[in-house]
């Protein structure tokens, strides 16, 4: 009677300790470690700093995780397109929301105690106007500076008022305005006729008459004597320039002590 023979395995020699692979290994094991305490580190900042952005990463968590495991139980790509353009509109709106919330108001700037209201200066050439044009010109004026009720009223019949208003103290401004040439100045004449209607026809508490050129002697004589404010070329542009007072400014209400009228006369 044989008797088979029984295999035996063949006895492998033992691993020999490396150094170096173990080495490398728990060198990269702490290199793992330090990459993930440094992710773990940005992960608590972002969640203390912008909570909204945690929110959103923790939905795209959970949205990969319920698409993996409904991929095992024949999730489609319709549904799987659906609900991801749903959860992501969701996550979007609540991040802003969030962020709204963190934003401080905004508060305007409360204007220095004493401040006034800028005025607003347009430089114009009074000298390239029309006749009409410079009469609107002077309203606009008047309005800029607080007038009341301007309104211009040139024209035929005007009995020498070309703007009417009403002075941010109450009286009555009547102007006439003469646009002339520089060589072209206004005469006696021109102020003798506006004296005669700007008080007894037109009720002016204050009369100017203001030119694009200047005034002759005689003519400054006469405004003196009757009280009529005249603006030159040059008092014209200061005033329009906004360093320079309005004509009504200097001239006192009916009654105060005055200062001799032909201190108020620009020559």
């Amino acid at each position: 009677m044989t008797v088979p023979a029984r295999r035996t395995r063949p006895i492998r020699p033992g691993r020999r300790f490396d150094l170096r692979a173990t080495a490398m290994f728990f060198g990269l094991a702490a290199l793992v470690l330090c990459v993930l305490g440094w992710a773990l580190r940005m992960a608590v900042d972002v969640v203390e700093r912008r909570p909204a952005w945690a929110l959103v990463l923790v939905l795209g968590l959970a949205l990969a995780a319920a698409v993996h495991r409904r991929g095992r139980s024949g999730f489609t790509a319709r549904r799987l397109a659906r609900r991801t353009t749903g959860a992501l509109q969701e996550a979007t709106a609540t991040a802003m929301e969030v962020l709204e919330e963190e934003r401080p108001p905004v508060v305007p700037a409360a204007p220095a105690p004493g401040a006034e209201e800028a005025v607003t200066v347009v430089v114009v050439d009074h000298g390239e106007l029309s006749p009409d044009e410079f009469e609107q010109a002077i309203a606009d004026l008047c309005a800029r500076d607080g007038c009341a009720d301007v309104e211009v009223v040139g024209g035929a019949g005007d009995l020498g008022a070309d703007v009417t208003a009403t002075a941010p103290d109450g009286r009555r401004v009547v102007i006439q305005c003469k646009r002339y040439g520089d060589d072209n100045k206004v005469g006696s004449q021109d102020l003798q006729r506006f004296g005669g209607t700007c008080y007894t026809v037109h009720g002016a508490d204050v009369a100017v008459l203001v030119t694009t050129s200047d005034f002759t002697e005689p003519a400054t004589d006469y405004a003196a004597q009757c009280g009529i404010v005249c603006v030159n070329e040059g008092r014209l542009r200061e005033w329009s320039e906004g360093w320079g007072p309005a004509p009504w400014a200097g001239v006192p209400r009916a009654g105060e002590d005055a200062a001799p009228p032909q201190d108020r006369v620009a020559r």
